[in-house]
């Protein structure tokens, strides 16, 4: 049986999307914010004065790279989802600090149930045709990069951040049962 690039890209998201239920469905609100490692090397997101979610950010990376929350791993999915997107649907992008963690854990598991919602209505509005064009992000629009790359490294980031939101899910769980 043969398969559209379109519908394998589908099928490889639904299926990081089935790992990513797991986790989110087990998610407390306090796993948000729980910092993995002291202050000095976690990034968090924090309110300003304004009460909008910013993330820890530096434009160039620290070393050691500092062990994010899962609400920093959150907004980081949102800020590149929605970026995506952005490009996808021919949008002007939106600029990292416009991109603002929802807030709380239930609000920010609603904000990427949303951005799934956007994503298959992208897939299923693009033909195999449309996957060959250049893609206009993450790589500025290099010709030897197409949308089905840029799709392609969407579903394998979302992956990378499904993985590293289920480790601080686990790592947490594990620190604060008995024994």
């Amino acid at each position: 049986m043969h398969a559209s690039r379109t519908a394998l890209l589908r099928w490889q998201f639904e299926m990081t999307w089935s790992l990513f239920e797991y986790h989110l469905e087990r998610l407390e609100p306090d796993d948000f914010l729980w910092e993995p490692a002291g202050p000095a090397h976690c990034w968090t997101v924090r309110p300003d004065a304004e009460g909008r979610w910013l993330p820890d950010w530096a434009d160039v990376e620290p070393d050691p790279v500092p062990v994010p929350t899962i609400g920093w791993v959150s907004w980081h999915i949102d800020w590149w989802w929605s970026v995506t997107l952005d490009h996808a649907r021919g949008r002007t992008p939106r600029d990292r600090t416009e991109v603002h963690w929802a807030g709380d854990g239930p609000a920010a598991i609603a904000r990427l149930r949303e951005l799934r919602t956007g994503w298959l209505a992208l897939l299923d509005d693009l033909s195999d045709t449309d996957l060959d064009a250049t893609a206009p992000f993450p790589w500025q629009d290099d010709p030897a990069h197409t949308v089905g790359h840029m799709l392609s490294w969407a579903n394998a980031e979302l992956m990378k951040n499904v993985a590293e939101i289920g480790q601080l899910r686990m790592l947490r769980a594990a620190s604060a049962a008995p024994g």
